[in-house]
């Protein structure tokens, strides 16, 4: 991430350090995987102090909290901007939800921790904030798609409700055990299935 020229030199420096320990957080978990990296590990690759490392994330959970959701960000705009031209509901939904799920299975174990991160990970911690704010943007944007025909889509009662089956589905379809071996594409084809069952298709 680029710093402004606007910013103070502590400033700098404290993205540059936050920018040091992403990368190699990212670099580390996408190697060999959050469960075998240390948080000394990350400091050393990052060079920065362990120390360092817990002022940006208190522990390894929110350091994989921390990567992982930057990475969601990236996905889900690029799933949105896909599904901008697209006319069928389901396969928009679709668009916007792939990228996503390409993103969570990248490295099978981290996508599984994030989301276990995510329910059960401290309410007082920003990445783990951060994550929900993420998940409430993907819903958001899911109920949107359903709602477009509708006069007021995004308060339509039943759109909402739909969305949040449509996130359920998308949650469960990565973190389950009995899919942990199963390709992009294959975990895609079932959460479409699922959500063509939803909308009576």
């Amino acid at each position: 991430m680029s710093s402004s020229p606007a910013m103070s030199r502590r400033e700098r420096n404290k993205q540059d350090k936050l920018d040091r320990i992403t990368t190699a957080a990212r670099d580390l978990f996408a190697e060999y995987g959050v469960s075998e990296v240390t948080t000394q590990q990350v400091a050393d690759h990052a060079d920065v102090g362990t120390g360092t490392v817990f002022l940006y994330a208190k522990n390894k959970g929110e350091l994989l909290l921390l990567v992982q959701n930057s990475d969601y960000a990236s996905a889900l705009e690029r799933g949105i901007a896909a599904a901008a031209h697209v006319v069928d509901p389901v396969e928009a939904v679709m668009a916007v939800l792939r990228p996503v799920v390409e993103c969570n299975r990248k490295q099978i174990e981290n996508g599984r921790t994030y989301q276990r991160e995510v329910v059960f990970g401290d309410d007082t911690e920003p990445h783990r904030r951060e994550a929900l704010s993420l998940a409430a943007r993907t819903e958001a944007v899911v109920a949107e798609i359903l709602g477009r025909d509708d006069d007021d889509a995004t308060h339509h009662p039943d759109r909402q409700v739909q969305a949040h089956i449509v996130s359920a589905i998308l949650f469960l379809s990565m973190a389950l055990t009995a899919n942990a071996t199963k390709s992009v594409a294959d975990v895609a084809t079932e959460i479409e299935m699922q959500i063509g069952v939803l909308l009576g298709r």
